[in-house]
């Protein structure tokens, strides 16, 4: 009886934890999660000495924030043409190029300490200043898993693509950390050859992710529209407002499921009907698209003043880590970070995506704002620790949210303009964050920060409380035109 127990136990948390669905998901679905975790620990190893880096080669803090936006401001130019292209250019084939001028970039830090090349290199290239998703790759794997995972399985297969990345991050953190003391402390390098060090294996890990694109399968590419989401472009005549109009899937006043009149008349052709590079987005996704954007663009602005690189920048300079132990903290916030993402897959299916995003990011928030206070170094770590428990946990329900409300050949292009305006959004935090901290102010970068996160929650509860799937809406649809054909 207890192996029994056991076994099921076993087997419920393995459902829970979404590792069934993970384990049963296509070759393909697992090379882009790996290649998530290769990037992001790239990332987490540049983003952990970038600013500091920037200071030893005498660049004052309102130039690091500077160079932070031109990062930024780069990776909006190339993410837009890069993703709004790429069903047309081929996914793949992206994935690629972007990978080549990750490598780039890790070979030009590596070899140059001229500040406007280094400024060139990240803003042509790819070198992440938040230790967060930066370039083409984020939207045009969202959309592979989108296209790949069935509906029911999708939010615990972005939890999983989520977790592997905090999972990089983490390890990039602390292997970065470690090996920039161990080089300093043993073999008597100058801190700047250390971190010349690490920007030679973020080439090399770029070149890494070259390989696992190269892998990927015809099936990654994206399939021509289905009739009935050739159909669902007719939502021109349709509210899109009543996409949005029950968590329950039914009316919020009479409790009776919405009704839609179906056009009698042939779906229009798009230009996904022929082979097309430019993307097909239809009325109603554009009415979402805005409101999303707005919302999304308060976040990233936060986001920007309060970057990864400005953080253990902020640990340095006022608490003097070494890069070992700054390491180990961020190793074990972003560990914290990646575990709750399993919490949130859980969490959502019981109280839906939208309560899960909002409800879980908003304590995280509170915590940001409050991490300046203390004028010790363990109560701000602390404070860093309990941000870190629920800082990521609404990121799989809202790459969910967001897959669910477009049409599966839009998700692309949407995904792909959702970043680049968080990306644009988030460009002009860290001049403000710069200049505030050249003004020893830094603490108010902070407060900033956690007020706008905050609102960000509020506003999205407020906006978006009671949403009906794209999907669901077209399965809907199809099937009352199927019934009325049979009446």
């Amino acid at each position: 009886m207890a192996g029994i127990s056991i076994r099921i136990s076993g087997s419920w948390l393995m459902n829970e934890l979404g590792l069934y669905s993970v384990l049963g998901s296509s070759r393909d679905s697992k090379l882009l999660c790996l290649q998530r975790f290769v990037r992001l620990f790239a990332y987490g190893a540049s983003t952990l000495i970038l600013a500091l880096y920037l200071s030893i080669l005498g660049i004052s803090d309102a130039r690091i924030g500077l160079f932070m936006s031109m990062t930024l401001w780069g990776d909006v130019i190339m993410s837009f043409i890069l993703t709004f292209f790429a069903d047309g250019l081929g996914r793949r084939r992206v994935l690629m190029l972007g990978a080549t001028l990750m490598t780039a970039s890790g070979l030009v830090f590596a070899f140059s300490h001229n500040y406007w090349v280094l400024v060139a290199a990240s803003i042509f290239g790819v070198i992440s200043p938040s230790g967060n998703e930066i370039g083409p790759f984020k939207a045009i794997e969202e959309s592979t898993l989108s296209q790949l995972s069935p509906v029911a399985i999708r939010s615990e297969i972005f939890a999983w693509y989520t977790l592997l990345g905090n999972a990089g991050t983490a390890c990039g953190m602390i292997t970065c950390g470690w090996l920039v003391e161990w080089l300093q402390t043993l073999n008597g390098w100058s801190p700047a050859r250390a971190y010349r060090a690490i920007f030679g294996i973020y080439a090399s890990l770029g070149i890494v992710k070259l390989v696992l694109s190269v892998m990927l399968s015809e099936k990654s590419e994206p399939e021509p529209p289905k009739q009935g989401d050739l159909q669902a472009t007719e939502l021109n005549n349709i509210e899109a407002e009543s996409l949005l109009s029950s968590d329950n899937n039914v009316d919020n006043d009479t409790g009776a499921q919405p009704s839609f009149k179906p056009n009698s008349s042939p779906a229009p052709r798009t230009r996904l009907d022929k082979h097309s590079i430019f993307p097909s987005i239809s009325p109603a996704t554009r009415t979402i698209l805005l409101k999303l954007s707005i919302l999304f663009s308060f976040d990233s602005f936060a986001s920007g003043i309060a970057t990864a690189a400005w953080i253990t920048y902020f640990f340095t300079t006022k608490f003097s880590l070494p890069e070992g132990t700054l390491g180990t903290l961020f190793f074990t916030t972003s560990i914290i970070a990646a575990l709750s993402n399993l919490v949130a897959s859980s969490i959502s299916k019981r109280i839906g995506l939208l309560k899960t995003m909002v409800f879980t990011h908003l304590p995280s928030a509170i915590f940001l704002a409050l991490i300046p206070l203390p004028r010790t170094a363990f109560p701000a770590m602390m404070f860093l620790v309990l941000r870190a428990c629920t800082q990521n946990m609404d990121q799989a329900p809202r790459q969910a949210f967001l897959a669910a409300v477009v049409l599966p050949n839009e998700r692309t292009a949407v995904m792909g303009f959702v970043n680049v305006v968080k990306t644009l959004s988030q460009s002009g935090g860290p001049v403000l964050t710069g200049w505030l901290a050249g003004m020893q102010k830094f603490w108010i970068a902070f407060l900033i920060a956690g007020t706008l996160k905050a609102g960000y929650d509020l506003a999205m509860l407020k906006m978006f409380l009671g949403y009906r799937s794209r999907e669901e809406v077209g399965s809907e649809r199809r099937g009352r035109e199927t019934r009325e054909d049979d009446a």
